[in-house]
Order: structure tokens, then sequence, then C-alpha cells
């Protein structure tokens, strides 16, 4: 193996207006190849000769450089002169409140669309009217999808009320209904062909991990080796969404496949690494599902959450208790995990239909 991060250097930068890593390293194929097999999107500039990647999270992780705190710069080149200190004063109220990078970067993409449009007229001076003209303009003009509404909606709420402490300032700006839709399930005999069609170890160890903790990606991802007990058969999910830990039990089928796994892949902080202690992107999580899926044959359109999805599904139809999905799925209120009742085949079995009478 080439000691790729001993002989590189990397810092920031911009190119063509966008924030990059320059990539200063050794001009020898096996360097090159390294990089392009880890970040496919790595770029030449014939300019700098050097490489280039986005600044991007996983990037960083894998270049091992520290990860930063989203400042909103290419926002503000956007903004007008006399909304930039509210841009910057609302990510800075976002950070006090201890939110994720990841949801300040959205809240603050979602705000900088008012500033947008409002130009050269202060936010300060806006009223309810305006908001409420501005939300039918995203609505009637934009045609913003209903979950894009909302996120803007909850940007601005928290601008409004968390930074200028108007508290009652949106209630006079109703929201639109979400659309309920059901969760997508795979049935155990497409999960059982989705295993048997996967012959990378460490692949197969990723879907099951996924569909037998019930874990979001981003939990498959930041999972450690630390995490796991096998003497009490618990996982520690840390850091999960919103912030909250929880412990879920550890199937005993998969014991002796990571144990197997381990010894063969020598992880050495984070169970599931692309170099030492680094972990996998989710990325490269979500293309393993998909190219399983695709193998298996299952053409439901259906991504790597549907793991999770039919993890609590299946446990719901083995008779688990609704507040014990709750709990192993980290979920805040029981409402949340309650529709899983609605794609339960459970009842359905019980049923004939009265075409099956004739």
């Amino acid at each position: 193996m080439i000691e790729f991060f001993i002989n590189i250097e990397v810092f920031e930068g911009e190119h063509r207006d966008k924030e990059v890593l320059w990539i200063r390293m050794p001009n020898l194929t096996s360097y090159k190849l390294f990089l392009k097999q880890n970040i496919p999107s790595a770029k030449w500039s014939n300019s700098r000769k050097m490489w280039y990647v986005s600044d991007a999270i996983f990037n960083r992780k894998f270049l091992k450089i520290q990860l930063k705190q989203y400042n909103g710069y290419s926002l503000l080149k956007k903004i007008h002169d006399i909304n930039k200190s509210q841009l910057t004063r609302y990510i800075d109220q976002l950070r006090l409140k201890a939110y994720s990078e990841s949801t300040i970067k959205t809240y603050a993409v979602e705000f900088a669309q008012w500033l947008y449009i409002l130009n050269d007229f202060s936010v300060l001076e806006t009223n309810h009217e305006q908001l409420r003209s501005y939300m039918l303009y995203c609505i009637k003009d934009l045609k913003l999808s209903e979950n894009q509404i909302h996120s803007r909606l909850n940007a601005l709420k928290f601008y409004y009320e968390k930074v200028l402490m108007r508290e009652t300032f949106f209630f006079e700006i109703p929201r639109p209904k979400k659309n309920s839709a059901l969760p997508k399930v795979l049935s155990t005999k497409e999960i059982k062909r989705l295993f048997e069609v996967t012959s990378n170890l460490k692949h197969l160890m990723i879907l099951k991990m996924g569909y037998g903790l019930g874990l979001r990606v981003s939990e498959i991802t930041n999972l450690k080796i630390a995490n796991i007990d096998s003497n009490r058969m618990i996982v520690h999910i840390q850091g999960a969404k919103g912030k909250k830990d929880r412990y879920v039990p550890l199937p005993f089928t998969i014991l002796d496949e990571l144990r197997i796994y381990y010894k063969q892949f020598k992880p050495k902080v984070y169970l599931f690494e692309t170099k030492p202690e680094n972990a996998i992107s989710t990325r490269t999580v979500q293309l393993i599902f998909k190219t399983s899926k695709e193998k298996a044959n299952i053409i439901k359109n259906v991504g790597i959450h549907g793991l999770r999805h039919s993890y609590a599904t299946h446990l719901l139809e083995y008779g688990t208790d609704m507040s014990i999905i709750q709990k192993l799925l980290g979920h805040n209120n029981v409402k949340t995990t309650e529709v899983y009742a609605k794609v339960t085949n459970t009842i359905f079995n019980k049923l004939r239909s009265p075409l099956d009478e004739l």
C-alpha cells in the first residue's frame, strides 16, 4: 500500500467560484489511481497543476483534515450588503443552539433564498404580509415540493422567532398539508435474496447491520468497533439523529460473521472503513445497496433506508410491542413509529377479499 497520506498536502481554496480542497501529491500513477478510486469526482487543474475535490464533509474525512464549520461563504457573495450581517448572525445562532453542521447548512441555504429576493430591502423591516406573499410565490411560481416548503418555513421561523425573538411571528402563515406517504418496505424473501447475491463479506455485513439493527445510513457509517458489546450482545448507537444515543440488540446470527469480517479486514476505529481510521462514506453504502438490489432483481423503488423500514415493519409483524420498536428506532414520539402499522400485512393476512369467495 502506498503511503498516500504522508506524501500529500491538502489546503482550502476556490475554483470557478466554488470552495474546493487542493491536493498536491507526487506525480505517480499509483497516487492518481488511489485518489480516483476513493474520490471518483477528483479533477486535475492544468492551470494550478494540482488535483482538487469539492470541499465536502466526506472528502475532508477521507483526506484526514479537520472538518470545517459551515460559514455560508458562497451565499454571502450573492446577498446585498444590507443583509449580509443577518445571515452571519443567523448561522451563529444556529451554532449556539448546537445544531448539526448539515442542518446549519440546510437552514442557511433556505434562509438565503429569502434574502436574495429582498435584495437591497432590509430583512429587519419585513412583515407578515411580505412573508405570506413570498411563500405563495414559492408555491405558485417556483412550484417547490411540500417538503421543501416545510424546510423553508422552518428556516424562516428560526430566524424570526429565535434570532429576532418574535415569538408569534408565524401564527398567521399556514403550512401546506404534508404528503402522508407510507414507508417503502422489502419482504423477508426480498431481504434474503439481497443477502444471497452479496458475495463481498464487507458489503454483506453493511447490509446485515443496516437491516438487523434498524440503522440509518449515517448510523452505519459512524458505527465504531468500540460501540459493539459482544458480551452483552448490544450495540451503542452514538450521536444519532437529534444527537441522541440509544442501545439496540446485536443479532446472535451475525456475531460469527462479524468476527470473520474483523479478522479479514482489520478495521481500526470504525467498523466499516475505506482506509485505516477513515469511515466509509454514506454514498458508498448507498451504492452497495443499489448494486445488491439490482443483482437480486428487486424492482421496488426503495433506497438503503428501506432496510430500516423493513426492520421496524417485520418486528411489528413478529408481535413486538410498538413502544419497544419506538425505542429501538430512537423516535421521540410513538406516532412516528405507528406509521409501520399501516404497511404491515399482519391484519391483511387474516382478511379474505369478496373476490376470493365467489
